[in-house]
Order: C-alpha cells, then sequence, then structure tokens
C-alpha cells in the first residue's frame, strides 16, 4: 500500500497527471439537468471564438437523445446573436455522466460532466482529454466564492485553471 502511494505521488510531481482518468461526477438526473446553462467561463476554443453572452439549453426528447441549443453574441454582449442546435446522446453504463454531442453529422465530441452542485444550480463539463473545459451556471453570474471552490474541483481534476477564460453576461 506504502509502495503504491509512492508511485502516484511520484506520477504527480513528475507531470505525468495528464495520464490519469478523468472522473465524472457518481450520476445525473438528465431531467434535473435540463433547462438553461449559463457559461461562466471556458478554455478558449475556435468554435466559440468572439462569443460572449454564452448559454446552451437541454430538452429532454421521446427519442433517444437530448435536444442542445448554444447560443451567443460574436464580439459583445449586445454583438450579433449566433445559434446552433444539435444532440446529446447518453454513453450507456455511465449513469448519464457522459454524453457524446453532435452538431454537424457524423462527428460526435465528448461531454464529461465532471463537477455538479447537488441543487443542480452549477456544472463543470470537460473532455476525456482534458482539453475543453466549461464552468456552468443557471444564473448568468456566479458568486466569486463558489467560483474560486470550483477552480479547486478543477485543480483536483488534473485541468489547468490558467486557461479559463471568463465569459462576459448580460445582465
Amino acid at each position: 500500500m506504502r509502495f503504491t502511494k509512492i508511485i502516484l505521488i511520484t506520477i504527480i510531481m513528475f507531470g505525468c497527471k495528464q495520464y490519469q482518468k478523468l472522473e465524472t461526477v457518481a450520476s445525473v438526473d438528465l431531467a434535473r439537468y435540463a433547462g438553461k446553462w449559463y457559461e461562466i467561463a471556458s478554455y478558449p476554443t475556435v468554435f466559440q471564438k468572439g462569443c460572449t453572452n454564452t448559454s446552451a439549453e437541454y430538452t429532454l426528447t421521446d427519442k433517444a437523445y437530448v435536444k442542445v441549443y448554444n447560443s451567443c453574441n460574436k464580439d459583445s454582449v449586445e454583438g450579433i446573436a449566433k445559434s446552433i442546435e444539435g444532440k446529446a446522446f447518453v454513453v450507456k453504463n455511465t449513469n448519464n455522466t457522459k454524453l457524446k454531442v453532435q452538431f454537424f453529422w457524423p462527428f460526435k465530441g465528448s461531454y464529461w460532466i465532471i463537477g455538479l452542485a447537488d441543487d443542480y444550480s452549477w456544472a463543470v463539463v470537460s473532455h476525456p482529454s482534458r482539453k475543453y473545459l466549461w464552468i456552468l451556471s443557471r444564473t448568468p453570474q456566479m458568486d466569486e466564492t463558489l467560483y474560486k471552490k470550483i477552480l479547486e474541483l478543477i485543480v483536483s481534476k488534473g485541468l489547468d485553471p490558467n486557461k479559463l477564460r471568463r465569459t462576459a453576461q448580460k445582465i
């Protein structure tokens, strides 16, 4: 047991943390997760370049997927509105914690819920490669104390909080 701990500490110290499996939350109630989410911060991505006032809305369907509607305003909170619709498919045997999101057929991206408030007031979403990260909230603004608590969670999951960009939201 002691030898295992030493090996684990050594791996972490030498920057191999990226190879650790990214853990999701235990389970997600999709009915509670459905609804509108505001992006509080994210890793910058090409497909969200210039986006402000960013939100995502998830709607349960009677089909085998969740409807996804992402929207933002380009370059300012009053900028031109842009949106895209997609589908999210639950990965089997994951208690709804891992989804595959598709905006353009046949491409699907991993959407892993790695942090979630007990009351579903905030969520943290990433990708198994840790290349993507989103902090989401049910409200357009987040208390700074809570935000710092979420940053601690992100660090514990092996993600870099310094890569995050705060998202301007219309108040």
